[in-house]
């Protein structure tokens, strides 16, 4: 006859119930790991990126600044936003270019980067609503008009001159980066005055890290500000 084997509580009770939590321990560090994998790949380059030399989300921007005449020769109707300028971030005169929404429903920005957009459905300076622009931060090898909008705070100046040739000044009250699932969340707000009863300009451009994965970077930048008195 074979021998018995006995299998004892106390010891190999013990052995069995260590094999299976180093089983359960295993999977879950597994787990862990994999789900790790893909959100650093997901984020893979914003370690590491520069956002001057960094591929953009558009193969076609173009990158040639806008000469004097160009400038000078740009009209618009009366009522329409025609130049913007931000003293502190040195730009002056910068062409708005009306701007719709693509097929996805993303609000469209110029193709040049150093123009900036004002998108249709938004509002009209002295009208009293608020205005949403947009502008790129930058193309592959250059800054764009909105590159330092970060760098504005509370009480700095932006300037729009209509097609008439009216100037509107608005006082900038908040300067926040949201990320890109939040930014998304908070574009309804964009036409919302951030003082009630005040005419407002909101604008908008990309910041943050660049992500090789996404094409794109991860924050957007949302700057509000009210208009002055005139």
């Amino acid at each position: 006859m074979g021998r018995r084997i006995r299998f004892d509580w106390r010891k190999d009770g013990l052995r069995l119930i260590l094999i299976i939590i180093g089983i359960a321990v295993g999977a879950c560090l597994i787990k862990v790991l994999i789900w790790e994998h893909y959100y650093y790949l997901e984020k893979e380059g914003s370690e590491r990126s520069t956002a001057i030399s960094s591929p953009t989300t558009e193969d076609n921007l173009d990158e040639t600044e806008i000469s004097d005449a160009e400038l000078n020769n740009y009209t618009v109707a009366p009522d329409r936003p025609r130049y913007l300028s931000i003293e502190k971030l040195g730009i002056k005169n910068a062409r708005i270019l009306p701007v719709g929404l693509s097929s996805s429903k993303q609000l469209q920005t110029p193709n040049n980067i150093f123009d900036v957009g004002w998108y249709t459905g938004s509002g009209l300076p002295g009208e009293g609503g608020t205005m949403v622009m947009d502008g790129h931060n930058g193309g592959p090898t250059r800054a764009g008009v909105f590159k330092y909008l970060p760098d504005l705070t509370e009480g700095d100046i932006i300037n729009v001159e209509r097609g008439d040739g009216k100037n509107f000044s608005y006082s900038v009250v908040e300067n926040t980066a949201y990320p890109l699932d939040q930014a998304n969340a908070n574009m309804n707000s964009a036409f919302i005055s951030p003082v009630s009863g005040k005419e407002s300009i909101t604008l908008i451009t990309c910041s943050g890290e660049w992500s090789d994965v996404q094409k794109t970077y991860l924050s957007r930048q949302f700057v509000k500000a009210v208009l002055l008195e005139q």
